[in-house]
């Protein structure tokens, strides 16, 4: 018996040890889904091109031909790369070390889509007008770069780069005669804190400047540490799908939530002395919740006509159905029970008027209710995937928003609805790493089709300060479509996103869409810091900067898009 027990133990034993093996299985059989890829940079270094060196260079994918010849010859003094091998990559930008540095020459990227063919030559626009603000601390930190726009190219791993200065003019010795090209010391070749010098005069070019060293020609100076940022927007993780979208709401909620007295907005004010109980929504008394020892009762007989007291009474006589008679010779107010309905008999003893302040506050609400616009369905940082880590933490907040900017990204028109999640990304980790700013520039971005999604970080309804109007970032905020409209129209989808987005938000700051108002220049191209700038409510960025931007046929729309947000509004 004991060796038939012992066995049995053993075997029991045995099986326990074994069941967490076929419960958990090992870590190749128990992953329940994928974890997303994060998003990657990679920074390649421009440097001095020889003539004709760069075209050259690129070899075709899938044999030894050369790169089309419709590519421009390099001058002597361009700077560029060729990379026809490189990690996958989405979106391309041209960097450089001082933000205050300006990019006197034309950027020319072209790239080759994974598995596919070459693109054509495409330039990259200026940047330095959507920044922050000259004086702010992001602009003037150490990680703070200058930069183009950023351009969105699809997947691709190989990619061509040239920067040609401005102003280069050929001497007698030909477009090639300049065998000395200057070498950027911060690529490398030299210690001279970014000068580059003629080889054979020694005249060294001042503040990381590239001179040309060919007899006669001369080239504009270009900022020193330009180099090519290749972003990787990574795979879009799966959020919570409780984060993932503000679903919209209503401009005035059902069921209005009690104010900090306890009383529902909209609710006639209580004009009751302090100390005295004031009945709240729900019908209990804010006095004391400590019960009466007599409450009265309604009658469940109404066929019984009520006994008149045999005393005058200021107090409401209440309708026969609902008490027979007076509970007690002089009912209290604290211990009476509230009607189910409001009494239709005249109170004496209570004011009919209430306090002046009182007044006011109602008034305000009713006006800002008045002039409310619903909350559109917004995709939260967590629904397009924005890595949290990157960015600094805590936030900038104006004090109210005045004015709401209208841009667009310049990143340009070849994305699908599906990819914008991933061009935000890519966005998000170029101005971060590669400009050096804290965050996001824009407060919202919206994509051809309409979706719109929350851009900075710091809370929607919030006045947060983001970095997209260079000079008018404070008291205002910042609305870029995903897309370039210098040649073509922005969807009537997008359009109309942007007039529901500014209903709303500029509701919540009690801002008229149709209207004007005026903001302070912190310091610009268009007008000089501490100038008091007259602006529409609903602005163009080229309204407060001279620039091109949000794009001709994108700001032809602004009347309507006013217009719209006004009605929406309820104006």
């Amino acid at each position: 018996m004991r060796a038939y027990l012992a066995s049995s133990i053993g075997v029991a034993c045995t099986a326990a040890l074994a069941l967490p093996l076929a419960v958990y299985p090992g870590p190749a059989h128990a992953r329940a889904a994928p974890i997303a890829a994060p998003g990657s940079t990679q920074s390649l270094p421009l440097l001095p091109l020889a003539a004709d060196g760069l075209d050259r260079s690129v070899t075709a994918p899938g044999g030894d031909a050369t790169a089309p010849a419709t590519a421009p010859a390099p001058a002597p003094a361009d700077r560029g790369i060729a990379a026809p091998r490189v990690r996958p990559f989405s979106l391309v930008g041209v960097v450089w070390d001082q933000p205050s540095a300006d990019l006197r020459g034309r950027v020319q990227v072209r790239t080759r889509a994974v598995g596919g063919a070459w693109s054509p030559w495409r330039e990259l626009l200026p940047y330095g007008d959507e920044a922050p603000d000259p004086d702010s601390p992001e602009l003037r930190g150490v990680r703070a770069h200058g930069g183009t726009a950023p351009l969105w190219v699809g997947a691709s791993d190989g990619v061509q780069a040239r920067v040609r200065p401005e102003g280069v003019v050929a001497g007698d010795g030909g477009g090639g005669a300049g065998a000395g090209a200057g070498a950027d010391g911060d690529g490398g070749a030299g210690a001279g804190g970014g000068a580059s010098a003629d080889a054979g005069a020694g005249a060294a070019a001042d503040g990381g400047a590239v001179a040309d060293a060919g007899a006669g020609a001369r080239a504009a100076a270009l900022p020193s540490g330009l180099r090519l940022e290749l972003i990787d927007p990574g795979e879009t993780p799966a959020p919570p799908p409780d984060r993932a979208v503000l679903r919209a709401l209503p401009a005035h909620p059902a069921h209005p939530a009690p104010t900090a007295g306890g009383a529902a907005p909209g609710a006639r004010p209580s004009a009751e002395a302090p100390g005295k109980p004031s009945w709240g929504p729900s019908g209990v008394s804010r006095r004391s919740a400590r019960p009466s020892p007599r409450p009265s009762r309604p009658s469940i007989r109404p066929s019984k006509p009520p006994v008149k007291p045999p005393w005058p009474s200021v107090r409401p006589s209440w309708p026969s159905r609902w008490s027979a008679k007076p509970s007690s010779p002089r009912p209290s107010r604290s211990s009476a029970k509230p009607l189910p309905y409001p009494s239709t008999h005249a109170t004496p003893a209570t004011p009919s008027t209430p306090p002046v302040d009182v007044l006011a506050e109602e008034a305000t609400k009713a006006n800002a209710a008045r002039y409310s616009a619903p909350r559109p369905s917004i995709v939260t940082r967590a629904g397009w995937g924005a890595d949290e880590k990157i960015r600094e933490t805590g936030h900038v907040y104006s004090k109210t928003v005045k004015v709401a900017f209208i841009h667009h990204t310049v990143t340009g028109n070849k994305y699908s609805c599906s990819q914008a999640p991933s061009v935000l990304r890519s966005i998000y980790r170029y101005h971060v790493k590669s400009l050096g700013w804290r965050d996001y520039g824009y407060n919202f971005t919206i994509d051809k089709c309409g979706k719109i999604y929350e851009g900075r970080s710091g809370g929607v309804t919030k006045a947060v300060r983001g970095a997209h109007t260079l000079g008018f970032n404070t008291n205002s905020m910042g609305v870029a479509v995903l897309g370039t409209f210098s040649a073509k129209k922005p969807s009537a989808k997008a359009v109309k996103a942007i007039a529901k987005l500014t209903a709303w938000k500029l509701g919540l700051f009690k801002r008229n869409p149709r209207g004007t108002t005026h903001l302070v220049s912190g310091g610009g191209n268009k007008y000089k810091k501490g100038a008091n700038v007259k602006l529409h409510v609903i602005a163009g960025h080229r309204d407060g900067f001279a620039t091109e931007c949000p794009g001709k046929d994108l700001y032809k729309k602004l009347g309507s898009v006013r217009k719209t947000a006004a009605r929406l509004q309820g104006r």
